[in-house]
């Protein structure tokens, strides 16, 4: 596929097991025989084959993703594997560092969970397209549940339900706004890409996901 811009993916992977019960971080549990983290690097892959991936892991978790790749005979030629940080901001920006600054005018970087596996290469093509042309695309879906507001005090009021979404990954973004959101400092309201680039002043567009797109977090979320 011929391309008038640089797309690059970081798949940030840095849960632990606590919540999983497991004994191993969620993003190696095996599911239908696979690592998660190879079939949400396998989605990205069956959208490009060539396209620049960054998975960031923690340090500790080197050596076990390198045995299970070995183990799935896993080895895409590119993927780059980049150690991440203490907290997921200084993880994502682990992973822009490593992409080159020369792209930046005309790149666009796409950030996923590495515990969504479930994402679609059409919801990824979706992602590139609707930030080529207004800078930034986050994945959501419409609540389905009722939802109330609940304040400082305890207590809570009714929302409107269609004025609310849930937010999924990936959310992607042109390279340069991306960098200079990241280069300012870490804020605690930070829970995703979209709110630090929120934070640092752009825009962001949302794009229909797919609520087949969890984050798997519990086992539950394995028995589908």
């Amino acid at each position: 596929m011929t391309r008038t811009t640089h797309f690059f993916a970081i798949i940030v992977a840095g849960g632990s097991g606590s919540r999983m019960k497991a004994d191993v971080a969620k993003q190696f549990l095996l599911l239908n025989g696979k690592p998660i983290l190879q079939h949400t690097i396998e989605q990205f892959l069956a959208y490009s084959a060539d396209m620049p991936i960054r998975l960031v892991l923690p340090e500790r978790d080197l050596v076990i993703w390198e045995s299970l790749c070995d183990t799935h005979q896993f080895y895409p030629a590119n993927v780059t594997t980049i150690i991440g940080g203490a907290t997921r901001f200084q993880s994502v920006r682990n992973g822009l560092t490593s992409i080159p600054t020369e792209v930046d005018k005309t790149g666009l970087v796409a950030v996923h969970d590495g515990v969504r596996p479930y994402v679609t290469p059409a919801t990824i093509a979706e992602s590139f397209a609707t930030a080529s042309h207004k800078g930034s695309a986050v994945t959501c879906v419409p609540a389905k549940d009722s939802v109330r507001l609940v304040n400082s005090d305890g207590t809570s009021k009714a929302i409107d339900r269609a004025q609310v979404r849930l937010v999924q990954t990936p959310q992607t973004f042109r390279l340069d706004w991306f960098r200079r959101a990241f280069a300012g400092p870490e804020q605690s309201h930070f829970t995703d890409c979209a709110s630090v680039l929120e934070f640092a002043g752009y825009p962001i567009s949302l794009i229909e996901g797919d609520y087949e797109n969890i984050k798997i977090t519990t086992p539950d979320d394995l028995k589908n």
